[in-house]
């Protein structure tokens, strides 16, 4: 598996693909990302090594994501990004974080005090009906104010049934309106047990992507790849 990439599109930036415990959380019926997990610490943190050994720090900016939530990482790996953003002189870091873990944030953006630090939601969808009963993201606040408070980018997942290019231009907009950045991932097959609406896939290459390709607040993940955020 391919741990280390760049992302050359828009914001450029290095990303990493690191391995924690694994999401506490797996109840999104969409999601088979958490198998990429190991109870064991030591394992978890000799591989991470290996992952942040490849950082060159060429744009100042790094992208971490794990199967789950930054908080689901050993500290001796924690320990690790901040030493090497110090020495390749990285001055963004962006984490992910399920909501559950909001409480948690502070203490993290003080820990990674000397960095402009990103937090990243998963958030899917502003629908609450729909995020909750169908999507089961385990987020109770509707308000898209209340939501945003502790989180600086959102991840928006389009292409199921029940989405229209109304509700998928909605969360766009007010994703742009309360964070400051979002990704966009088209839902792809995997081995969960929901898989993606082609036509609704179809209507939003054809009716919002032309729209919102070029716009530098928007990742825009097509295909389900290791690490490349599209246009």
């Amino acid at each position: 598996m391919e741990r280390y990439s760049k992302i050359l599109s828009k914001r450029k930036r290095e990303i990493l693909l690191l391995r924690g415990k694994g999401c506490v959380y797996k109840k999104c019926p969409f999601c088979d990302y958490h198998l990429d997990s190991c109870p064991d610490e030591n394992a978890n943190y000799t591989l991470n090594q290996e992952v942040l050994r490849q950082v060159t720090g060429e744009f100042g900016d790094l992208e971490v994501i794990n199967s789950g939530s930054v908080f689901e990482l050993d500290s001796l790996t924690l320990d690790l990004i901040r030493t090497v953003c110090r020495e390749k002189q990285i001055s963004t870091i962006h984490f992910e974080s399920h909501y559950l873990y909001r409480a948690q944030i502070p203490a993290l953006r003080q820990y990674f005090q000397e960095f402009d630090l990103k937090m990243k939601l998963g958030l899917e969808t502003f629908d609450g009906d729909f995020r909750e009963h169908i999507l089961r993201k385990g987020i109770p606040d509707r308000e898209p104010e209340v939501i945003s408070r502790e989180f600086d980018e959102a991840n928006f997942l389009f292409g199921l049934r029940g989405q229209t290019v109304l509700t998928m231009e909605r969360d766009i907009t007010l994703g742009l309106t309360y964070f400051e950045r979002i990704c966009i991932n088209l839902m792809c097959e995997n081995t969960s047990a929901m898989q993606p609406d082609q036509t609704v896939i179809s209507d939003f290459l054809e009716k919002l992507y032309p729209k919102y390709y070029e716009d530098g607040r928007i990742d825009i993940l097509i295909k389900n790849t290791d690490f490349g955020v599209g246009d």
